[in-house]
């Protein structure tokens, strides 16, 4: 009597691919993203502009001169929508010719100088008391996400994110008077002995 073959293992299930790693977020963006008029957002002249300006600091507080900072808010009807105009080309060469200087469009994109300053120049957001910032930096895996507190904005004290941050940590997502129609606003990458780090939000 002959017996039975051996009944072959059950093959093993693949296993879950894992994601790939990440690269850091620089620095070929600071060739590839910027474009002309990036920061200015409000059309020139417009007399509800304001200024949100400030610098991106390191964990030693030294300045980060080769950073972007984007923003992202609606406009001051409370509409999301958008509008083209941010990049418009050259329809003969190509060439990134930048706003049109008449359309917002919700949209900024701005490099910081060899100080780490920024500067954007916009209309106050509707509906909202923030501008939603992302901050790209060398040394960074992810781009960051934070959000810049107008102080003066209607509806601040109601806000429920802010109303759950700590005292000290909710000092870092609200701007700073620095002078008629101007906010200060500092992008801390980490904490030091004197100054909190900017909170930033996880939208995974």
């Amino acid at each position: 009597m002959t017996s039975a073959p051996p009944t072959a293992p059950a093959p093993t299930p693949p296993a879950e691919p894992s994601p790939t790693p990440s690269q850091t977020v620089g620095p070929f963006y600071g060739y590839a993203l910027p474009f002309t008029g990036g920061g200015d957002l409000a059309p020139p002249g417009h007399p509800d502009t304001l200024t949100l300006h400030g610098h991106v600091l390191d964990g030693a507080g030294l300045p980060v001169p080769d950073a972007i900072v984007e923003a992202w808010q609606p406009a001051p009807d409370g509409s999301r929508t958008g509008a083209p105009g941010s990049l418009r080309r050259d329809p003969v060469t190509g060439a990134v010719i930048g706003r049109d200087t008449v359309t917002f469009t919700g949209f900024g994109r701005v490099a910081t100088d060899a100080d780490g300053h920024f500067t954007l120049r916009t209309l106050p957001p509707g509906g909202v008391p923030y501008i939603s910032l992302i901050v790209f930096a060398r040394g960074l895996l992810h781009h960051l996400h934070t959000r810049a507190y107008l102080h003066d904005a209607p509806g601040l004290t109601g806000d429920t994110l802010l109303a759950r941050v700590g005292p000290a940590r909710r000092a870092t997502l609200i701007t700073r008077p620095d002078g008629p129609r101007t906010h200060r606003f500092d992008i801390r990458l980490q904490s030091d002995d004197q100054h909190e780090e900017t909170v930033f939000l996880d939208f995974g």
